[in-house]
């Protein structure tokens, strides 16, 4: 265990940070903390060893992510899965802080572009492994409120982080060396994150306009109690949208969440009957989520209603692991007992996300994009949708095993940068809350409230767009430029021959 005066500060440091960058993110929302919490990790890293430094990424890690997904703890109700979680996100940073000491040793006058290829690389390299990845707590999704969101639809997720981290360092070199200049650096680095919220985002209409009904109809308990209830929860949805109907508002087309139907409408008559009788009173095209079991396991679909039977399905294509199916079942058990909370492991579908919806005002068809819950954190299956014409997008969702936490108002978070990323309006619909309506340039139209397990129903006028963003034209390039980038940096550091000037008689 280090012990030295510089690891001790370095450690400190990290576990500020850590917590201060949570800070960035729901509920609390203050973007700026993102860049505090980074240099703060950049502060502590300076003049420590690779053994320190690992460390000190870990605890940056776990002051983060501990926070962050504490939501998890709530769902699975006990506390190794969501430690365990959180650590093996942590690793990454941990993973972080051991690279970049040995690559900014040897590369000093580089540290501010060392820190960004190493930290996004790593970032994107969570959203892959293990198990398909972890994309939550990406400090892009940090930045909704502020001026960087704009830069999402120029260069995703690898943009918006790198420049975050090149923020961040820029502010820890600055702060080593205080004076006048740094000053001038700090007003220099907020000028430029300023900046970026003129960067120009396409919002207009191109192929239409669409208006939109979202329905979030709550359950009549809360947790997992609530999939048992789960006629009741149908019914209801059901009495919602005949009153949307009664009002007499034209609408286009109506989206209920994920799980809205529990049950099969295909294939229970009492069910179809609710769905039947919904779609029948607002008269236009109903889209719904429902769950498809066979003989040993189930699959999450996104449907679409008209005339008493379904036109379009979307079946999910990225399954949550340990949420809705566990990944080596027999090892993990002997860790824990909360696997068997997955009774039944989900498959993923094999189709793209999108949905040939029939709009009869336009008189055509509406390719509809769709993510369910957790998906819209993956980008490439939204980009996929996209670029095979999804002109807006959903996000449908059911958020009722989450309780009173915070998961839901940070998935919204990403729904929204979703939404500048693809230059699509996107509609996030949940069980239980949140909901909302995003432009394709992040603008907030409407939402319900952050008071969960809420009945709210939202009715907008959406553009409908065609056009590919500068982002999903250049799909996984900027991923592979900076991993790229990063090998290059670790490669040119060990090439290097002399001395790390970082270690130091003291150091550790």
């Amino acid at each position: 265990m280090p012990t030295s005066r510089p690891a001790v500060r370095a450690l400190a440091l990290a576990a500020a940070g850590g917590l201060v960058t949570n800070l960035a993110f729901p509920y609390h929302s203050w973007w700026p903390a993102a860049f505090i919490g980074v240099a703060l990790l950049g502060v502590g890293l300076r003049e420590v060893r690779p053994g320190t430094a690992a460390l000190a990424g870990l605890t940056w890690g776990l002051g983060f992510f501990l926070p962050l997904l504490s939501w998890s703890l709530h769902s699975v109700g006990q506390w190794p899965p969501w430690v365990a979680l959180s650590v093996s996100q942590a690793a990454f940073v941990a993973a972080f802080g051991l690279l970049y000491a040995v690559a900014a040793a040897r590369l000093p006058a580089w540290r501010v572009p060392v820190a960004v290829v190493l930290w996004v690389g790593l970032e994107q390299a969570r959203m892959i492994v293990p198990f398909g990845g972890f994309p939550w707590g990406t400090l892009a999704f940090s930045q909704g409120d502020g001026p960087l969101l704009r830069l999402a639809s120029w260069g995703g997720t690898v943009l918006v982080s790198g420049v975050v981290v090149a923020g961040g360092w820029t502010l820890a070199e600055l702060a080593a060396r205080p004076g006048r200049r740094t000053v001038l650096g700090v007003v220099a680095a907020a000028a430029v994150v300023a900046g970026a919220g003129l960067v120009p985002v396409e919002t207009g209409a191109e192929s239409g306009r669409l208006t939109v009904a979202a329905v979030q109809g709550s359950v009549p308990v809360r947790g997992e109690e609530a999939l048992g209830q789960a006629r009741v929860i149908t019914a209801n949805y059901r009495a919602l949208t005949e009153s949307l109907a009664a009002e007499g508002e034209e609408i286009d087309i109506v989206l209920w969440p994920e799980s809205a139907a529990d049950i099969d409408p295909r294939t229970d008559d009492e069910v179809a009957a609710d769905v039947t009788a919904a779609q029948a009173a607002v008269g236009v095209p109903l889209l719904l989520g429902t769950q498809r079991y066979t003989t040993d396991t189930r699959y999450n679909d996104y449907i679409g209603w008209r005339d008493g039977r379904a036109f379009a399905s979307y079946t999910k294509q990225h399954p949550v692991p340990f949420g809705e199916y566990i990944p080596h079942r027999d090892f993990f058990r002997r860790l824990s007992s909360a696997v068997d909370l997955v009774g039944v492991d989900m498959a993923q579908g094999e189709d793209p996300g999108v949905m040939d919806v029939p709009i009869g005002r336009l008189g055509r068809d509406v390719v509809v994009g769709v993510g369910i819950c957790f998906e819209v954190a993956y980008h490439e299956l939204l980009r996929e949708s996209v670029q095979l014409g999804a002109e807006f997008l959903v996000i449908p969702t059911n958020n009722a095993s989450f309780g009173f936490t915070q998961e839901a108002t940070q998935q919204l978070a990403i729904s929204r940068f979703r939404a500048v990323e693809h230059g699509r309006a996107t509609v996030q619909v949940s069980t239980v809350g949140v909901s909302g309506f995003f432009l394709p340039d992040g603008t907030i139209v409407a939402r319900s409230t952050d008071e969960l397990y809420t009945e709210w129903v939202g009715v907008e006028d959406l553009p409908l767009r065609t056009s590919l963003s500068v982002s999903d034209r250049l799909g996984d390039a900027p991923r592979t430029i900076v991993w790229a980038a990063a090998l290059l940096a670790l490669a040119a550091a060990l090439a290097r021959r002399g001395t790390p000037s970082s270690r130091r008689k003291g150091n550790e």
